[in-house]
């Protein structure tokens, strides 16, 4: 695999299945705007709630898709070794060029069986294909450590990058230090791209990004310009992109009968409901994730109309693409009216 920025793609619904058509023209909107290759089913893409045969379908059409346009990574991570094998087979099968290996979640093996009863397993089957194990123990409750991360890019060369969505940049030094020059680390947190490729003890390869399923121009040029080392323009940018790093999790307090709670909408609740609220063909989100409530709708078109007002460049490739007028759906109070709960 080669440094770039890379979408972590939602996956479009319609309501009861995957939306094939919106899903080639989300693609498009990616290869159009330069991004260096398309995650297919991760967890931004809702594999928890895919079926296999749908999963599949999904990998086929992406892989085709980019086919001498962008890379492909395909969705292959599992909670059981068996399904991870089966997943990966049908991604090279279906051409892609990488597999993303999430950690197993739930079950929450150690470090030293994540490598040795799942990683390795799958490495050694198909030794031709790229594999990035995708640490996020924030999501997963399990952690493949940079010492296993190097015993694995020894015995087994195909596992030469790894998705870092550890949030802890002592981690990513150690990940560094123990895989040396020649491993690859992408940044899996869109707000923590800068720091991560421009501190030297790190020095991340680029970004498997959720932000660029919006803005996959901005991420791209990003991404290219910290490559170039042409810090101030990379700055600029990231700063203008920085209110939708706050997409991925939309933290709100609501008032029920018993006293406030906390609200959490977690990836890809927001994104999708700004997709959606944008006029892209997203569809929602799956059962069990729902809607957001309204005061958590009120961040994420805060958050649009401050990039929109500040910085317009960052979302006039989406209007142009899909000929939206992005002001106006912002302010559309019917479309808002369908996007949220009425009430806790």
């Amino acid at each position: 695999m080669i440094s770039g920025c890379y979408t972590a793609m939602v996956t479009p619904f319609d309501g009861v299945s995957v939306d094939e058509t919106g899903l080639a023209r989300l693609a498009d909107f990616q290869i159009q705007n330069g991004i260096t290759g398309i995650l297919a089913v991760g967890t931004t893409g809702e594999s928890p709630t895919l079926a296999w045969e749908e999963h599949f379908r999904v990998v086929q059409i992406i892989s085709k898709q980019s086919k001498g346009k962008c890379l492909c990574i395909a969705g292959a991570g599992s909670n059981n070794t068996k399904e991870a094998l089966s997943a990966t087979r049908h991604a090279v099968e279906a051409g892609a060029d990488a597999v993303l290996l999430v950690d197993p979640y739930y079950n929450g093996p150690s470090s030293l069986e994540i490598r040795k009863e799942y990683i390795a397993p799958v490495a050694a089957a198909f030794p031709d294909l790229t594999l990035i194990p995708y640490v996020i123990p924030g999501r997963t409750g399990a952690q493949l450590l940079p010492e296993d991360l190097a015993l694995l890019f020894g015995d087994h060369p195909n596992v030469s990058m790894v998705k870092e969505a550890t949030g802890d940049l002592d981690n990513m030094r150690r990940t560094r230090q123990c895989c040396g020059p020649a491993f690859s680390i992408f940044s899996g947190d869109d707000g923590l791209t800068f720091q991560m490729m421009t501190d030297p003890d790190i020095s991340a390869a680029g970004v498997i990004s959720v932000v660029s399923n919006v803005a996959p121009r901005a991420m791209s040029d990003l991404v290219g310009l910290l490559a170039n080392e042409e810090l101030e323009q990379a700055k600029i940018l990231a700063d203008a992109l920085a209110p939708l790093f706050g997409l991925v999790t939309v933290k709100t307090m609501e008032k029920t009968p018993y006293g406030e709670v906390v609200c959490r909408a977690r990836n890809p609740l927001a994104l999708k409901t700004l997709m959606q609220l944008l006029g892209l063909p997203s569809g929602p989100c799956r059962p069990p994730l729902g809607k957001m409530s309204r005061a958590g709708l009120e961040v994420v078109v805060g958050i649009a109309k401050s990039v929109q007002s500040k910085n317009p460049q960052i979302l006039a490739p989406l209007a142009e693409f899909f000929n939206v007028d992005v002001d106006a759906r912002l302010n559309d109070g019917d479309l808002l009216e369908r996007l949220c709960y009425h009430g806790y």
